[in-house]
C-alpha cells in the first residue's frame, strides 16, 4: 500500500489547499473519496469472482504459509544452528550382493522368454 506518515500527509494536505483553492478542493475531496469506493468496490467483486471460480476446496488454503517474507535467511541459521542434533541412523546393510556373470560359464537361456 501506499506509505504516508502523518506529516506527509498533513503536506501533502496543505500543497492540495494552496493549488486547488478552498472553492474548489470539496468538490475534489469528494471526487477522491467516490473514487477510493468505486476501487475498493470492484477490488471486492473481483475477490469473490476469484472465490466463486476457484471453487471451495481453495477457501481452506493458507496463504500465510505461502508468504516469502516468512523466510528470514537469518532466522533459519539461527533455528538450524540452535537445534539439538540428531543421532545417526544406524548404518543400513545391504540386502544381498550382486551376482556377477563368470565368463567360463555359458550365457543363461531362458526358452519361454522367446
Amino acid at each position: 500500500m501506499i506509505d504516508i506518515n502523518g506529516w506527509e500527509f498533513l503536506l501533502l494536505g496543505v500543497l492540495a489547499i494552496l493549488v486547488l483553492g478552498p472553492e474548489r478542493l470539496p468538490e475534489y475531496a469528494a471526487k477522491l473519496g467516490r473514487f477510493v469506493r468505486q476501487a475498493r468496490g470492484m477490488a471486492d467483486r473481483a475477490k469473490q469472482q476469484l472465490k466463486e471460480e476457484m471453487g471451495p476446496e481453495f477457501s481452506d488454503v493458507d496463504w500465510r504459509a505461502y508468504d516469502p517474507r516468512q523466510y528470514d535467511p537469518r532466522r533459519i541459521v539461527r533455528d538450524a544452528l540452535s537445534a539439538t542434533p540428531e543421532e545417526d541412523p544406524p548404518p543400513v546393510k545391504p540386502v544381498s550382493t550382486p551376482k556377477t556373470h563368470d565368463p567360463s560359464l555359458p550365457t543363461p537361456w531362458d526358452s519361454e522368454a522367446t
